[in-house]
């Protein structure tokens, strides 16, 4: 059994074939999937596909590529889903130095003000971070305090920041681009990771396995993560899919796991 914690089933890449996409993933014993928004739009596509399907929970948040654009009247939308029953999570939120998309000024008010927003609602933040580690760290300790309950998503930092990271309290999500041929010193982090704070994802419809590349992605590809982590630690498949399924269920306060009726 499999948790996928981060994909984008709301994404128009689904709209053809978004049922048989769930299909496959319950086929594969993936027995819980967190729909993560990235917009004010995906954040209400997320919920209702949440609400849609009793193994699908959803994400609220607003992306870092969409800083430029938003308004506090969105802030405030999208504070009023903190308490839909089937949000797990805000996110995913956070800094993208990497592309640029948004101005690095906007990028860091709204990531203070989801922060804000987020703070009384006692649920896990899931964070989007590339190339941003100074002014990451410095929001979240000013904003969230040394304690944060989240996630980094897609982990791409190095050694010093994995450390920081962890003595935050963050768990560590991984997704299928360590599969990759040349993402050795990726799968050199991996190894660092505890595997009580190890999170395994896809990032669907993003980072398709090494088999896979140039296609689409999708939660069920979440197993070939698993399969390298177990790998990598050198652990049978079976022990990592169970720890990593108890930290989702433990981070995101989901029901017991059990395998989704077909």
């Amino acid at each position: 059994m499999l948790i996928d914690t981060h994909c984008h089933l709301d994404f128009k890449d689904f709209n053809g074939d978004r049922n048989d996409v769930l299909k496959r993933a319950r086929d594969a014993g993936i027995i819980s999937i967190i729909n993560v928004g990235s917009s004010m739009e995906g954040t209400l596509r997320s919920i209702q596909i949440a609400e849609n399907n009793d193994f699908i929970y959803a994400a609220i948040g607003i992306h870092p590529h969409e800083a430029d654009s938003v308004s506090e009247n969105d802030i405030r939308l999208l504070a009023g889903f903190l308490n839909k029953p089937k949000v797990v999570a805000v996110g995913e939120i956070g800094l993208d130095y990497y592309k640029n998309v948004s101005s690095k000024e906007n990028q860091k008010k709204l990531f203070i003000s989801l922060l804000k927003t987020a703070k009384d609602a006692n649920l896990p933040l899931i964070i989007h971070n590339r190339e941003a580690h100074a002014d990451m760290v410095d929001i979240l300790k000013n904003i969230a305090g040394g304690s944060v309950k989240g996630v980094m998503h897609c982990f791409s930092g190095d050694e010093t920041f994995l450390k920081t990271c962890l003595g935050m309290g963050f768990f560590i999500s991984f997704t299928c681009n360590i599969t990759y041929k040349n993402a050795g010193r990726l799968r050199e982090i991996v190894k660092l990771v505890p595997m009580d704070r190890l999170l395994l994802e896809t990032d669907a419809p993003f980072l398709a396995p090494q088999n896979f590349r140039g296609k689409r992605n999708e939660p069920m590809h979440v197993r070939y993560a698993a399969e390298e982590v177990a790998k990598i630690k050198g652990l049978d498949f079976d022990k990592v899919a169970d720890i990593t399924t108890d930290n989702a269920i433990k981070l995101f306060s989901l029901p017991l796991a059990r395998k989704p009726s077909l």
